[in-house]
């Protein structure tokens, strides 16, 4: 007896050839019907007898769907028999209703298309956009849903007749996939000088070329999937300082792309979980220990103890590295804090002072997309930075069927996310909105986002700060329902939607900077939270932070703030032998001194990033940080393997319950082993135990008084791989569930998905 039953599918169904693969598999399971995408998803009917139809749901999940695909729900209803249907087709899509459909991210070259392109004999050889339905650009092409080609920047290439016939033939592997090309129909590549000049107008010469660049020690521009990278040389030392001294960042990491795993090998330690990663479909930027006696320049990477490698994941980059290239730079093609540049001319506008010579080609990229970056925690992948490869994979937030939501995010590390029917789906990174072209971009990304998810807010969520960009942005939309939501309860509310918790929790979060309902700083802080309140229970003892932004730069000032708090009557004199050199110039010290004494421009704070900074300059790493968690993450570079003896610490109770530390003893502790010279490793690794004492310390005593067992960490200082390590250890060794985020950064690209979660159960 035939039956018939309609099918809508929703998840990661569109861009990975779902559609074709449910031709083949229904031609298997012998069943006929049609499929087509719709602006949900894909929705498709099969008919069959009962055995056939059995057999095609019970593979829907399993061998018949192609590898990309992720299905997050299938709806199921019974229809009336079609009479006479005797095949499976792929039906025109429907544009109509609400763009609910997953945008799938870009995904990197699949063996199979690296195959083909190294074989002489395939009209695809050498080609630098082969792609595939398992492969290739995704979101960066993609203008408004369905995903299919004439809604990509795709659409100005007509397929050439051989394309053409792949794309209609069932059995291919890219049947209907959309931004199949070759070097007849589709994109192609060129080399120019700094100025604009052609110097090769083909593919492959222009390719062969900029190696041969690079090899000279030159700055290549160099088109990829999301944008331009500037790439050097990794090992030539020169040549990396010329790259920082031109683009301006003179101590940030550099990004190295490598020619193979093997290459990686040889410079840093990978393990299993790392291997996957960077040979993922992601494939992301993973921060690994180096190796002793690595060949890169020392100038790629300054006062750290892990590097950022990754893999070719353009078919450019692999054609490019196939010219003898090992190693290269690849950062961001950017000024300073600018947003990555996408655009040929553009390109050549900003970088023409930067680039020895520009690798372009003429497929359009509709959104630039940042490479991710990813390190590890228990042998698991953590992203810090979610940008290609994630986005705009949603997060699913269960129950939610209210408004549509706008979630602004912070002003540092910025994303935004909407929300609309369940679906948090979150930008990618933004960057820091106070660079004025930053902010343009932003601004640009909201709406593009919003017109491609047909996202209308009728609720804005923003943080408490009120000097905030985007607290800003917020407020000038002119919607009635703004809600503002406290920098730390978002935090905790991002991990808990990563983990589907309900809470309540006790939210551990620590980091620089967080505007308090009490108007000071906020920034190591024990909360019970669920999504809907929060209560802070504990948190830092505060101390004065002199000269505002510049405290977050200059060491010397939350130290100072540190120390004046922690011995009466401070007399500049006699601590020079542990302030000069930090700061040499005693008129300055003598002003910020000043300042503290007369609380004139200064701030209170339970700010842990602060603490580290200014422990970070006792132990002689640095004094300023260049760019953000500098002097941190060389703190963390000095820590020892195994943990040591912490230092003291003690919780005092206010009289309406709440826990405050007192970190003087601590600070007394260092101050009194950086006089007797001890070795800043020990301090270091000291330091770093103390704060696994104090967060595991105040988890116990609250899980105590209000019998939770649910353990959440968030916010920046918890990128720090060290201290999240141990400290999971020392939570579970107590028996608390323990939950760090995953799939959601830690720091502040992660406040807006915090935020549009509190909105939506609001």
């Amino acid at each position: 007896m035939l039956e018939r039953k309609k099918l809508r599918i929703t998840g990661r169904v569109q861009g990975v050839g779902f559609r074709p693969a449910m031709v083949r598999w229904a031609q298997q399971c012998g069943c006929s019907g049609k499929v087509w995408n719709d602006t949900w998803g894909v929705v498709l009917e099969i008919q069959g007898v009962t055995a056939a139809i059995d057999a095609f749901l019970s593979g829907l999940q399993g061998e018949g769907c192609p590898p990309m695909a992720r299905i997050q729900q299938i709806q199921q209803q019974d229809v009336p028999v079609a009479e006479g249907e005797g095949d499976f087709l792929i039906e025109t899509s429907d544009a109509t209703g609400t763009a609910l459909a997953q945008v799938t991210a870009d995904l990197a070259l699949c063996p199979d298309c690296l195959q083909e392109m190294r074989d002489a004999g395939d009209f695809r050889y050498q080609y630098p956009f082969i792609n595939c339905t398992h492969c290739g650009p995704r979101y960066s092409i993609v203008k408004t849903v369905p995903y299919d080609r004439p809604n990509t920047t795709m659409s100005v290439f007509a397929m050439c007749q051989r394309c053409a016939e792949q794309y209609g033939e069932v059995t291919d592997r890219r049947f209907h996939a959309q931004p199949v090309a070759c070097p007849t129909c589709g994109p192609h590549a060129w080399l120019t000088d700094a100025q604009g000049q052609v110097l090769h107008d083909e593919s492959a010469a222009a390719i062969a070329a900029a190696a041969q660049l690079l090899h000279q020690g030159k700055i290549v521009a160099i088109k990829g999937v999301g944008g331009f990278h500037l790439a050097v040389d990794a090992t030539q030392e020169d040549a990396v300082l010329r790259l920082r001294q031109r683009k301006r960042r003179d101590a940030k990491p550099f990004a190295v792309m490598a020619a193979s795993l093997e290459v990686i090998r040889r410079q840093a330690q990978v393990e299993p979980w790392a291997e996957q990663v960077l040979t993922s479909a992601e494939a992301p930027i993973v921060l690994l220990p180096q190796r002793e006696g690595s060949s890169l320049a020392p100038s790629v990477a300054q006062g750290v103890n892990r590097f950022g490698f990754m893999l070719c994941y353009a078919p450019l980059h692999v054609l490019l590295f196939d010219q003898g290239p090992q190693l290269l730079v690849m950062t961001s093609a950017n000024l300073s804090d600018e947003p990555l540049i996408c655009e040929n001319d553009k390109a050549l506008d900003r970088l023409g002072e930067v680039a020895d010579a520009f690798l372009m080609h003429d497929r359009d990229i509709y959104r630039q997309v940042d490479d991710s970056i990813v390190h590890g925690i228990e042998k698991l992948p953590v992203v810090l930075r979610r940008a290609r490869g994630w986005v705009p994979t949603p997060i699913y937030l269960e129950g939610h069927e209210g408004p549509d939501v706008l979630a602004v995010g912070a002003d540092l590390k910025n994303t935004f996310c909407l929300a609309k029917q369940g679906r948090l789906i979150c930008s990618e990174h933004m960057g820091d909105l106070a660079d004025a072209e930053a902010y343009r971009h932003y601004r640009q990304s909201i709406d593009h986002l919003r017109q491609l998810f047909e996202v209308e807010p009728e609720v804005v969520v923003c943080d408490l700060h009120p000097g905030y960009f985007s607290t800003q942005y917020a407020q000038s939309l002119g919607i009635e329902n703004l809600l503002q939501v406290q920098h730390h309860w978002a935090h905790v509310a991002a991990c808990m939607v990563e983990h589907q918790l309900t809470g309540p929790v006790i939210g551990l979060v620590a980091d620089g900077t967080g505007y308090g309902t009490d108007g000071a700083v906020w920034g190591g802080e024990c909360l019970v939270a669920d999504l809907n309140g929060f209560e802070r229970v504990g948190h830092l003892d505060y101390f004065s932070l002199p000269g505002g932004d510049q405290a977050s730069r200059e060491a010397i000032r939350p130290l100072l703030g540190l120390l004046t708090q922690t011995y009466d009557g401070l007399e500049l004199n006699e601590w020079q032998w542990l302030l000069e050199p930090l700061e040499p110039d005693m008129q300055k010290q003598s002003i910020i001194l000043a300042q503290l004494q007369a609380n004139l421009n200064c701030i209170q704070t339970s700010s842990l990033g602060r603490v580290f900074d200014a422990v970070a300059s006792l132990c002689g790493v640095g004094r300023v940080n260049g760019f953000d968690a500098q002097l941190p993450m060389a703190l963390e570079a000095l820590t020892l393997n195994e943990p040591i003896s912490s230092y003291d610490f003690q919780w005092r109770e206010d009289s309406d319950g709440t826990l405050r530390l007192d970190w003087r003893p601590m600070l007394r502790q260092i101050i009194g082993q950086r006089r007797a010279q001890v070795d800043p490793r020990q301090m270091a690794t000291a330091f770093h135990c103390t704060w696994v004492e104090v967060w595991s310390d105040v988890a116990r005593r609250i899980r105590e008084k209000r019998h939770i067992n649910q353990v959440v960490l968030s916010g920046g200082v918890f990128c720090n791989q060290f201290l999240l390590s141990h400290l999971i250890e020392r939570l579970r060794a107590m028996q608390f569930e323990v939950n760090f985020h995953q799939q959601i950064p830690s720091n502040d690209g992660g406040i807006s998905v915090g935020q549009a979660a509190i909105a939506c159960r609001s």
